[in-house]
C-alpha cells in the first residue's frame, strides 16, 4: 500500500493579518500534482484541515474544490481526513454520504458505539483505522486497541494496517510550538496506541518527524506551510509505502514549496534596531517574503519603530509583520539573549541547568536526579 501522508493545512490562516489564500491554492495545487506522479493508494489528511472552527465560505469552497481535484488526479485512490482540534467535527460529519461518492471518507468525532465506521478497508490494499481529535480524558481505555483487534479479525490477507490520529505523542520534537502541552492538548504515551498498527500517521505537530521512541513506524507528516516564523525548517509531505502487514515502513519526504517564505531578519544572533532597519532597507525589493525583524534592546524599542519599518516596505513585494524584541542582559560569562517563546520552549531541566551554569555552579548527575525527582513530585500533586 502506498500512502501519501500530510495534515495541519491551517486553510483560511492569515499571518498578522495578511491573507494567505495565494500561498495556499499554490500549496494545494502541489499536492495534487503530487497525488497525479505518485498515484497512492490512500491520501490521509491528519486534522487541523482549517485554522478555525467557522472558517468562511470560501475558505471550506477551497477544501472542497481541492478534495475533487485529489480525487481527480488519481480516482482509483481513497482519501481519508480526520478533525483535528483546530477543527469543528461537525462540519466534517456534515457530508460524509455525499463524499463518499468520491472516494472520500471524512471523519469529524469519535463513535464510541459505532466503532466499524472509524475503520476503512481498502480491498487487496490494507485497512485504515481512523481516530479524529478527542480529548484525552473523553478517550475510552483501550480504544485503540479494541479497533486494532477489529481489524485483525477481519485482515485474512496481512494486509498492511495503518491508523491516523491528531495529537500529541510523548517523545516528539516541539519546536515551532510555544509548550510542551500543545493546543491544549496533553501528549499521549506511545503505548497507548496499543499494538497491530504496521504505520501510525500523526497530526497535529507540525515539524515532520519520527516519534523517538516509536521507532520508524510513528510518524508527523508536519505541516506543508509554516503557521508561524518558529516553524524554521522545511515543509513537506511524507510518502509511505509498505509491502505487507509487519513491514517497516519506507518513508520519503516530497518538499512543498511555499511561494512567500517566512524570513527572519537578521538570520542568526541579533541585531541593534539601526541594524534591523539597514538589513530590511536592503532587503531586495522584487523577493516576496514575510519578514520579522529580531532586536536586541537595552531598554524599550522606539515609539515609532513599527510605522518606519511598514514604511522601509512599502514598496517592496515584501510584507512586513512584526518585530521581535530580544531584551539584552549582561551576563558574567558573556551576553544572554532569550525571547519568551524560547522560554517558554525549555523543559524545567532545561531552565534549572541553565541557572546552574550562570552562577558557576556544576549540575551533577544526583542534582539531576533530585531535580526531576522534585519536579515529578509537583506535577502529581497539580
Amino acid at each position: 500500500m502506498k500512502i501519501l501522508h500530510t495534515g495541519d493545512w491551517h486553510l483560511g490562516h492569515t499571518l498578522y493579518n495578511y491573507d494567505r489564500t495565494e500561498e495556499q491554492t499554490e500549496m494545494l495545487r502541489q499536492m495534487v500534482e503530487c497525488v497525479a506522479e505518485e498515484k497512492p493508494d490512500l491520501f490521509l489528511l491528519c486534522g487541523d484541515v482549517f485554522h478555525t472552527g467557522q472558517p468562511s465560505a470560501s475558505v471550506q469552497t477551497m477544501l472542497s474544490n481541492a478534495l475533487v481535484a485529489l480525487h481527480e488526479a488519481h480516482p482509483q485512490m481513497t482519501i481519508v481526513s480526520i478533525a483535528g482540534n483546530h477543527d469543528s467535527g461537525s462540519k466534517h460529519d456534515i457530508f460524509q454520504k455525499p463524499w463518499r461518492a468520491l472516494k472520500v471518507f471524512t471523519l469529524g468525532s469519535l463513535q464510541r458505539d459505532r466503532l466499524e465506521e472509524h475503520i476503512i478497508e481498502l480491498p487487496g490494499r490494507g485497512f485504515v483505522v481512523a481516530v479524529p481529535y478527542t480529548y484525552e480524558r473523553n478517550l475510552p481505555e483501550g480504544i485503540f486497541q479494541l479497533m486494532l483487534d477489529k481489524v485483525a479479525e477481519r485482515n485474512k490477507e496481512h494486509l498492511p494496517v495503518v491508523m491516523a490520529a491528531h495529537t500529541t505523542v510523548r517523545g516528539c520534537d516541539y519546536t515551532g510550538h510555544e509548550e510542551s502541552i500543545v493546543g491544549g492538548i496533553d501528549a499521549l504515551e506511545v503505548e497507548q496506541f496499543g499494538q497491530g498498527y504496521d504505520y501510525l500517521a500523526l497530526g497535529h505537530i507540525h515539524r515532520p518527524q519520527y516519534v523517538r521512541n516509536g521507532s520508524r513506524h510513528i510518524r508527523y507528516a508536519g505541516s506543508p506551510l509554516p503557521v508561524s516564523f518558529d516553524e524554521s525548517y522545511s515543509h513537506s509531505v511524507s510518502v509511505v509505502e509498505l509491502k505487507a502487514h509487519g513491514d517497516t515502513p519506507q518513508v520519503r519526504c516530497v518538499e512543498i514549496a511555499n511561494p512567500r517564505p517566512l524570513v527572519t531578519l537578521p538570520t542568526s544572533e541579533w541585531a541593534s534596531w539601526k541594524e534591523a532597519k539597514e538589513l530590511l532597507k536592503n532587503f531586495p525589493p522584487e523577493i516576496p517574503a514575510y519578514i520579522q525583524l529580531k532586536v536586541a534592546i537595552e531598554d524599550f524599542l522606539p515609539v515609532e519603530a513599527q510605522s518606519e519599518a511598514v514604511a522601509l516596505t512599502s514598496d517592496k513585494a515584501c510584507r512586513f509583520c512584526h518585530i521581535l524584541p530580544v531584551r539584552k542582559e549582561q551576563k558574567g560569562n558573556g551576553d544572554r539573549l532569550m525571547t519568551i517563546q524560547e522560554f517558554q520552549s525549555l523543559q524545567p531541566i532545561d531552565i534549572a541547568r541553565q541557572y546552574a551554569e550562570d552562577i558557576n555552579l556544576p549540575f551533577s548527575e544526583l542534582m539531576e536526579t533530585l531535580f526531576k525527582e522534585a519536579a515529578e513530585e509537583v506535577k502529581n500533586n497539580v
